[in-house]
């Protein structure tokens, strides 16, 4: 099992790659996935302390990897930020995660907020 693991799931890869950086400075091990299928299969295997959910993403969307994520048991305690560009979609899944941001979202202020859940 891997200590303060990070699952990043964006299909941008320039986003990806902010996103990745923003979370190993604020202290996590990062896994950046681009797709929702892949996305999918990893979540049956690893229990990471953050999940990094983009809603729109190829294969399988965000919203089903949020149902998959709430009927595991073993991801309870994982926490979940959505990131999405939709405003709407924002308040839609706010109660469904841990945190809801609105993108863009800048390396600090995903790193700050990031690292708080360290020691949680």
């Amino acid at each position: 099992m891997i200590e303060n693991l990070a699952l990043l799931i964006e299909d941008d890869e320039d986003l990806s790659d902010i996103f990745s950086n923003a979370l190993q400075a604020a202290g996590y091990h990062v896994e950046a996935i681009l797709d929702g299928k892949v996305a999918q299969e990893r979540l049956t295997q690893v229990v990471p302390k953050i999940i990094l959910l983009d809603m729109h993403l190829p294969h399988v969307n965000g919203a089903d990897l949020l149902k998959q994520i709430h009927a595991n048991d073993k991801l309870k305690n994982s926490r979940i930020i959505i990131t999405t560009a939709d405003n709407v979609q924002a308040e839609f899944y706010r109660n469904m995660a841990t945190i809801v941001l609105v993108k863009p979202i800048s390396f600090a202020q995903l790193r700050d907020l990031t690292a708080r859940f360290l020691t949680i």
